[in-house]
């Protein structure tokens, strides 16, 4: 990568890299006001120019674009890929896939190389029913039902939510829509909230497969020194530091904490992408270099918060309110209950592919994942090991069709 490019990225966003990638191009920005007003007279932003126009129609596939609400209120933004360039080729009832992107982008995290590289077109290529999700807060998901984004109400929730409400909302509709059981695709943020879901059993009877790609269940082990210093940042002084709802990357508050990160000793900020991602080996770098131009997506300051608090504890648990009398009020009882990603359902087909150079999905943490599915049916679960590979390859490697790619093609069809 340009030493120019680097130094540009320096300048956005330490943080943007904490579970998943870089930012990708900004086609459109939601946060102007709108006309139309809802049942409560409030003025709702409309949709920005979507996905399907600025990144799938223009690559000659047929896409739709639809909205989801939550049953919190929320609007969220749908893209559907129903066939691949030369069509659906006469083929009916397809094989539905779900595609949940991580923290701090949103879907278009799975079309940013070309066709032949992009996970997101090999498979409408390779005749499935391609589903993209918009998690709330970005920027193609910015409305709700009553709330506006300059509401820090609008940014009352974290990773809890999206297992609770969002993911429940897409999923809900993609199996009214085509009658039929999802595969799943998850990277990093949105293989947390999977597994997650799955643990409780609350999705299982929509969901046909999952393949999960930089799993983040467990953080305890992160090798980046910036990581860890920003996870203990959000949690011992949020409060004080911001004393802001919407963490927006770009904003001036965000910035001053970045630049506070980057003079803490050990923690060198000049190739952020290696420093909080591991050593990416197949990227482009022409593709690296345009996203470094565009901002990063907002996210809520709590949600942030949430994660901090994964790494810090070394469990995979709900929101800590960082008092009993506070978790007794949300939970009824002192402390935020567990997820028990043993409760997966031993019977639900998994596939998980982590890399080696990853230093967000560390080998011992995708580790301590597996010992909590060790009963499940060995059948039923596939892991996938890439030495080579970090947490931005398995979305935007070079290489990623030939080595993970394939496999989750030939997985999915294994299980149809």
């Amino acid at each position: 990568m340009a030493e120019h490019s680097l130094l540009r990225f320096a300048s956005l966003s330490l943080s943007f890299f904490l579970l998943v990638i870089q930012p990708y191009e900004t086609f459109a920005s939601s946060r102007g006001r709108s006309l139309g007003l809802t049942a409560n007279n409030f003025i709702l932003a409309p949709p920005p120019t979507g996905i399907c126009s600025a990144a799938v129609s223009v690559h000659g596939y047929e896409c739709q674009e639809y909205e989801v609400r939550t049953d919190d209120g929320y609007i969220l933004s749908v893209q559907r890929i129903p066939g691949g360039r030369r069509g659906s080729n006469g083929k009916k009832n397809k094989q539905p896939i779900l595609l949940q992107h991580g923290v701090l982008v949103d879907g278009m995290t799975w079309l940013l190389n070309s066709p032949d590289e992009s996970l997101g077109f090999i498979l409408a290529d390779s005749g499935f029913d391609v589903w993209i999700a918009n998690t709330r807060g970005t920027r193609f998901s910015r409305r709700h039902a009553t709330l506006d984004p300059t509401n820090p109400d609008f940014w009352n929730w974290t990773w809890d939510d999206l297992v609770a409400s969002d993911l429940p909302a897409v999923l809900d509709f993609v199996f009214k829509r085509t009658g039929q059981k999802i595969h799943y695709v998850g990277h990093s943020l949105g293989t947390l909230i999977a597994l997650a879901s799955f643990s409780e059993r609350k999705q299982v009877d929509k969901v046909k497969s999952a393949a999960l790609l930089s799993p983040i269940a467990y953080l305890s082990h992160m090798t980046t020194a910036l990581g860890v210093v920003a996870a203990k940042a959000f949690v011992g002084e949020i409060t004080t530091l911001f004393g802001l709802a919407e963490f927006n990357p770009k904003g001036q508050p965000v910035t001053n904490f970045l630049k506070g990160l980057c003079a803490q000793p050990d923690v060198h900020c000049y190739d952020i992408l290696t420093s909080l991602t591991g050593n990416n080996c197949c990227l482009n770098a022409s593709t690296v270099d345009l996203f470094v131009k565009n901002e990063p997506q907002s996210t809520s300051t709590k949600n942030m918060v949430h994660l901090a608090q994964t790494v810090r504890d070394g469990i995979l648990s709900k929101y800590n309110y960082g008092t009993a009398t506070f978790n007794g009020l949300h939970y009824g009882e002192s402390k935020p209950p567990i997820y028990n990603l043993s409760n997966i359902p031993r019977d639900l087909p998994l596939f998980l592919s982590y890399g080696g150079q990853d230093a967000l999905s560390d080998v011992r943490d995708v580790e301590t994942l597996q010992d909590a599915l060790k009963l499940h049916d060995p059948a039923k679960i596939s892991v996938q090991y890439v030495k080579n590979y970090a947490h931005a390859d398995f979305i935007m490697g070079v290489t990623a069709k030939d080595i993970v790619y394939n496999q989750i093609v030939s997985f999915f069809r294994h299980h149809s």
